[in-house]
């Protein structure tokens, strides 16, 4: 059987193609005639580390066609054209458009989308191609010629926001270059004798080194002994001996070899230790004999009953007498020279020096104390220096005026570098020595110190934490104060606009802080309050451009042309570098060709 019907059915299939062909064009130019898309907020502004905006595009709805769709392409371009990108799309179909109650026959659509926030992204530009495609798969497409802009550049609030960096000082360093004290020298004499020995177990030479440093010699105490056996004992004037030897030595020394001293303003005392048993007994209690034997030599010295000779004799009758022998009784035979002296004075050069050996490690670190450890690094103007003794300081001694003068020259380091990523090395760097001071002396300005470097280098969250450990421990209340403005200066770069405001209740009145409530009523589009606050902080400073310059924003918002020419004219005269400024901000975009904008920039 023939089917008559099949041609039938392709001539209407083809009907339906050409149909279809056709709508797609005029589709396509009825929705573009009277479209309009927008977005908010205008121009983009970021939010922390994100740019959220919304997309409202309005089409006529005389283009609705069954079967045909109507769509928006969205895609961000920067980098001189190089790199975009992709967004998504607003498409005019059923659920997704709601009819314009202001705009009597057309159809809205609304939605948001969001950008990373970063330099790289601007200049850029928020681009939107049209397009009808049939709503079916594998169905026809057809776009537009061009690209509509919807939105130039990204403003972010982060670098609008007003801080004003407290100067962080060294704390000052002191370190008393007069030393005194009190040297203690022990002699030992052999067996019976009185006459100094100049070979091992003698200071001979130690107290020679000390008279002939010249230190400033107040009071010398001599004083000597002598053991219990028969040759020290039955020699009653040995140990008075052993003092006037030590005595004539030490005098004779001072006459021939110190220039600062003279014996007869040196004030000299002596004591000569003769038959006297404490001493003895005080060596026998820290021996290593056993306890019952210490047990026994206690029990004869302690013995009212015997006298000096007997007690003698009892200890030769002992089993272990070769130990007192042999470890006790050289000992008794003893001389101290305690010299008490003040040191002449260490000068700087002198101090210095010493410091950089310790630092290079051809010293040890207590040549110095940690207070003149410090110290030398006041007198050096070189910041790498510095950061040495410091370094060397916190290892040593790991005390807090170390770590938080360490993070003070690597803040200064960091001011110095041309270059971010270094310049950020550094400042972290300081952050975590000021947060090594703040531990150990855990105050509120020390952990401020530690926020304000995390701050400066972009560590937001370590920022953050810092400004809380800082409040929450208290203190002075400009010091408070200060710590919520720059809390709220942060919380403004993070995207936290509530969070600021209530850090903003605590802060207080000041410039910084009026900037930045005005730059936050600003972004809510409460441009009255916001100019009320730049009034306020002009009123701080009246020389200042900022105010004026963010007057000329607010005019701008509320399409005040003559406002924007009479504001930006005041703040280019008070600093000239609003001028480029105003020529680069979107605020202006609208403006800049106008003769009101240039007028005001000359």
């Amino acid at each position: 059987m023939i089917n008559f019907l099949r041609p039938v059915a392709h001539g209407l299939l083809a009907a339906t193609l050409l149909l279809s062909a056709c709508a797609l064009p005029r589709v396509l130019k009825q929705a573009e005639t009277g479209r309009t898309v927008v977005a908010r907020p205008a121009p983009l502004t970021a939010s922390g580390e994100a740019v959220p905006f919304e997309v409202v595009a309005r089409v006529p709805a005389l283009h609705l066609r069954k079967g045909v769709a109507y769509e928006l392409l969205l895609r961000y371009r920067y980098e001189h054209g190089l790199r975009e990108d992709t967004l998504g799309r607003i498409a005019f179909t059923v659920g997704n458009y709601v009819y314009d109650d202001e705009n009597k026959g057309q159809l809205k659509a609304t939605q948001k989308f969001s950008l990373p926030n970063t330099p790289s992204r601007n200049p850029g530009e928020l681009l939107a191609r049209a397009q009808v495609r049939e709503v079916k798969k594998n169905g026809r497409v057809l776009r537009a010629p061009a690209d509509v802009r919807v939105a130039r550049g990204i403003t972010d609030p982060a670098r609008l926001v007003t801080r004003e960096d407290t100067v962080l000082a060294l704390l000052p360093e002191q370190a008393s270059n007069t030393m005194s004290g009190t040297r203690v020298l022990p002699f030992f004499f052999d067996e019976g004798q009185w006459f100094i020995r100049g070979y091992l177990g003698t200071n001979v030479q130690a107290l020679e080194d000390l008279i002939d440093a010249n230190q400033q010699t107040k009071q010398v105490l001599i004083i000597a002994g002598h053991s219990p056996d028969s040759t020290d004992a039955h020699n009653r004037l040995l140990a008075s001996k052993r003092v006037r030897m030590l005595l004539y030595y030490y005098k004779q020394r001072v006459k021939n070899y110190s220039y600062l001293n003279k014996t007869e303003n040196i004030r000299f005392d002596t004591l000569a230790y003769t038959r006297r048993w404490d001493t003895f007994l005080s060596k026998v209690t820290t021996s290593a004999l056993k306890a019952d034997q210490i047990d026994s030599v206690v029990s004869i010295i302690n013995d009212t009953r015997g006298t000096f000779e007997e007690k003698e004799k009892a200890l030769h009758r002992l089993t272990y007498f070769d130990y007192l022998e042999q470890y006790i009784y050289p000992v008794l035979r003893f001389g101290t020279v305690a010299v008490t002296y003040t040191a002449p004075k260490r000068y700087d050069s002198e101090v210095y020096l010493l410091a950089k050996k310790i630092v290079a490690k051809q010293l040890e670190a207590d040549a110095l104390t940690p207070e003149e450890l410090r110290y030398s690094a006041a007198l050096t103007p070189l910041l790498a220096e510095k950061q040495r003794i410091y370094e060397t300081a916190a290892a040593n001694t790991a005390s807090w005026e170390a770590f938080h003068n360490l993070g003070v020259v690597l803040l200064q380091r960091a001011e110095k570098e041309p270059t971010d990523k270094i310049r950020r090395a550094y400042l972290r760097r300081a952050a975590v020595n000021f947060t090594l001071a703040a531990h150990r002396n855990p105050t509120a300005e020390f952990f401020y110190h530690a926020a304000t470097a995390y701050h400066r280098a972009g560590d937001r969250l370590e920022a953050l934490q810092n400004y809380d450990y800082a409040i929450k421990l208290g203190g002075a209340a400009p010091l408070l104060r200060k710590i919520f403005s720059d809390r709220a200066a942060l919380e403004i770069e993070v995207g936290q606009p509530d969070e600021a405001l209530r850090s903003l209740q605590y802060a207080g009145p000041s410039y910084q802080n009026a900037l930045n409530r005005a730059l936050i009523l600003v972004g809510r589009e409460g441009y009255e309050p916001a100019l009320e606050q730049y009034r306020a902080a002009q009123a701080l400073r009246p020389t200042a451009a900022a105010p004026v310059y963010g007057m000329a924003v607010v005019a701008a918002r509320q399409q005040n042309e003559a406002a924007v020419g009479t504001f930006l004219k005041q703040a280019v005269a008070l600093d000239r570098r609003y001028a480029q400024r105003a020529v680069e901000d979107l605020e202006f975009q609208e403006y800049a060709q106008g003769k009101v904008f240039r007028e005001a920039l000359r």
